[in-house]
């Protein structure tokens, strides 16, 4: 029993791991290195190309009993790289609007920071219920909320990136483990959490500013 146990672990690992490299080696690269979003993104899409590769690889060895030649090892590079890249594609550009508050949200994902996009599709596939709450704002939106207006904000558009760093999520009606596992989450993939109330509890999910370095 504990043997099936621990293969059952270890093949949810394997399947997470890829996902997990891709947005972590996003956020590591534009935390330590000050890359641009896009190039963030390239370089976790190519990270995560690798080890797509050593898959491939592993399973087409084991069925067939060799690792083919090199036209064989060219092609599945490439098919891991375009399956990473699609992904990506679809993560940044594409949002459900069931996982939104209201259809205003839709053009604040657009002014959200690409990682932070990536990483909120990709919990949406385990996660089916997240509930974005806000996302990018304006000066003034606080003063609407009947909130004191802030100089500086994460959810404002950043200067050096022209993103807003910043979205909240929804933790109401939830129950507690599975905003704890949310906020696991976010804090394993190199994002800041904060749980707070303002105009409403929710999780405050934050990617590093260099303009504002110590906000979250």
């Amino acid at each position: 029993m504990i043997n099936i146990i621990y293969q059952i672990l270890k093949l949810g690992l394997l399947l997470l791991l890829p996902f997990a490299i891709l947005i972590r080696s996003a956020t590591y690269f534009h935390i330590h290195y000050e890359w641009p979003a896009m190039i963030c993104l390239l370089g976790s899409t190519l990270a995560t190309a690798i080890v797509m590769f050593i898959y491939f690889s592993f399973f087409y060895g084991k069925l067939t009993g060799r690792l083919g030649n090199f036209g064989a090892m060219k092609r599945r590079a490439m098919i891991a790289f375009l399956v990473v890249v699609v992904y990506s594609m679809h993560g940044v550009l594409f949002f459900s609007s069931d996982n939104l508050k209201s259809s205003a949200l839709k053009k604040e994902m657009n002014s959200l920071h690409p990682i932070l996009r990536l990483s909120l599709s990709t919990l949406v596939y385990i996660n089916k219920d997240l509930v974005i709450t806000d996302a990018s704002r304006e000066p003034e939106d606080y003063k609407q909320m009947g909130l004191p207006s802030k100089s500086s904000s994460l959810h404002y558009k950043q200067p050096s990136s022209n993103y807003a760093h910043a979205v909240d999520l929804r933790t109401k009606g939830k129950s507690e483990w599975v905003n704890a596992l949310v906020k696991g989450y976010f804090g394993l993939m190199g994002f800041n959490t904060l749980r707070h109330g303002g105009t409403a509890d929710h999780l405050h999910v934050s990617l590093k500013s260099h303009d504002y370095p110590h906000a979250k």
